[in-house]
């Protein structure tokens, strides 16, 4: 088996090997960022009441603030039900065709 490397694989495997500790260094997910959080709240806190902590931190929903928003097109779909109530069938679907695609 030849191991020899030509110039240009040489500088590829040395930018390899140095990208390789960055990419491992990712942004934390927001699990992760969750469980840092709980981790240093729960700090002074030992056995069942860090165990009951933990899991009421973990499974708390996100604040207001990090609420999903209303989507224009859920907005847009919901106008559109509520403009269309009464209607049924062929009716209904051209309507509504013609409402959603209304800008």
């Amino acid at each position: 088996m030849n191991l020899y490397l030509n110039p240009s694989m040489k500088k590829c495997a040395l930018v390899l090997a140095l990208l390789c500790p960055l990419m491992s260094a990712q942004a934390l997910t927001a699990q992760q960022s969750k469980m840092a959080t709980c981790n240093k709240e729960a700090t002074g806190k030992k056995g069942d009441e860090r165990k009951e902590f933990m899991k009421t931190c973990l499974s708390a929903k996100p604040a207001a603030t990090e609420e999903k928003t209303v989507s224009d097109q859920q907005s847009k779909m919901k106008t559109c039900n509520a403009d269309a109530k009464g209607m049924k069938g062929d009716e209904r679907k051209k309507f509504m065709s013609t409402c959603l695609s209304k800008k």
